[in-house]
């Protein structure tokens, strides 16, 4: 593809007025007709709560509507008045939803509505109903809080790159998702009206940057959720990275196969495995989202050898109980999703509703170590205000030192103790066998 065609790929703003309007571009080059049969030749599995939301709320949908990522997108619940047809909302979510209070736009797909409902759709207290539902919890900032909490902006040389570790940056391709997670980091830019990385001259502006930075060796794609865009948006930022020699890997951030996963077609995955090294993350919140779709969305991705890792922030009242995170963490792996990050919510305006002490994932952390796979642990880590980055937090195993040997503590609670050697060039520690 060319860069004029790719002037045609802009991604979509929020709310798109007119969504055929919007993805006008991307039929001119793939064939409706076309992306149509392959849709009916890979249908995506129902699982039964999904078939179930499908026929009390979109009789006579066929499946080739609702398995088509452009439906999926066209018929998201964008309002107060709009989710109200599926669920029972409160005085205080109406009143958050009213205009001019809500600090971040609403957009539920159907799809992840369908997942919403088989966990209680008419439940407040509902954990995914909490990620997606605003509440006017979100109206309240506490001091600590701010809308760039991780202090990006400070650290972008140019428009949508944000360059804060020596050799890897972070690329924001778009402000638009296809469903908005109630504690979005970057709730000060999505979803709004359209920003610079928006525009593609900031795109090219943000690639000459890479180009031009030697040290640069590894590219986070993220936004907004990349995979939001068409093919041929993704496919052109990817080729033109992949044609600047000191770029080894790239990334693509996204929660595209949780709550989109009919995005994942045969077609985009023939697309993404031209460009490996290629390493997804994918973000997770709760078991309840590991359908039998997002399954598919899922092996899909890892068939075309694309390395999966997900990223899950610890929230209040979704998440932060050992159990439902040790089901959530196996439940990553036999979706061949090795769990990576644990955070710690960021300190985002509005967010305190959902964020939890440190201790509890330090004791969720506890709770994993040793009572399953180490692949099913992730990283504690807190993204620490202004800037200062990733900060592993780990439980404390290693209780001291008594002379030469280390006392640790194991996941059960017992002693150990283990010989611990002289650094390179200390005294070597003295045996019964030198006094003698």
């Amino acid at each position: 593809m060319n860069e004029t065609q790719a002037r045609d790929f802009e991604p979509p703003s929020e709310p798109p007025s007119n969504l055929a309007e919007a993805m006008a571009p991307a039929l001119s080059v793939f064939n409706p007709a076309a992306r149509l049969a392959a849709v009916r030749r890979s249908p995506q599995p129902q699982g039964e709560a999904c078939r179930a939301f499908r026929e009390r709320h979109f009789p006579g949908v066929p499946d080739s509507s609702w398995n088509d990522w452009h439906w999926q997108l066209k018929n998201r619940f964008l309002s107060a008045e709009s989710l109200s047809r599926i669920m029972t909302l409160s005085e205080d979510e109406r009143l958050a939803m009213s205009p001019g209070f809500g600090r971040l736009p609403v957009a539920v797909t159907p799809y992840y509505a369908a997942v919403v409902a088989a966990a209680g759709l008419d439940d407040p207290a509902n954990p995914l109903r909490r990620c997606v539902v605003p509440t006017t919890s979100e109206l309240t900032m506490h001091a600590n809080e701010s809308a760039d909490p991780l202090a990006e902006e400070h650290d972008s040389p140019v428009p949508g790159i944000v360059h804060r570790y020596p050799d890897r940056v972070l690329f924001l391709t778009t402000d638009f998702c296809s469903t908005y997670c109630r504690y979005c980091t970057r709730s000060r830019r999505v979803g709004k009206t359209p920003t610079a990385t928006a525009k593609r001259k900031h795109w090219e502006a943000a690639l000459e940057y890479i180009a031009a930075t030697p040290q640069v060796r590894d590219v986070l794609l993220s936004g907004g959720d990349p995979l939001t865009m068409p093919d041929a948006a993704i496919e052109y930022l990817l080729a033109r990275l992949r044609a600047i020699p000191h770029v080894e890997m790239i990334r693509l951030g996204t929660k595209v196969p949780v709550v989109l996963p009919q995005r994942i077609t045969p077609a985009l995955t023939r697309m993404l495995k031209r460009f490996h090294p290629l390493f997804m993350s994918i973000h997770c919140t709760h078991p309840a989202e590991l359908t039998p779709e997002m399954r598919q969305a899922c092996g899909r991705l890892a068939d075309a050898g694309i390395p999966l890792g997900s990223q899950t922030v610890l929230l209040a009242g979704v998440n932060n109980d050992p159990a439902v995170m040790l089901s959530l963490m196996r439940g990553l792996l036999t979706c061949r999703i090795r769990p990576y990050y644990l955070y710690q919510c960021d300190e985002v305006a509005g967010m305190a509703h959902f964020r939890t002490p440190l201790s509890s994932g330090v004791e969720i952390i506890h709770a994993l170590r040793g009572y399953t796979s180490g692949y099913a642990v992730p990283h504690f880590v807190v993204d620490l205000p202004g800037g200062g980055g990733k900060t592993p937090v780990l439980p404390e195993y290693l209780k001291g030192k008594d002379g030469d040997t280390l006392v640790f503590e194991n996941y059960q609670g017992r002693l150990f103790r283990t010989y611990d050697p002289p650094a390179p060039g200390a005294a070597a520690p003295v045996s019964h066998g030198d006094l003698q």
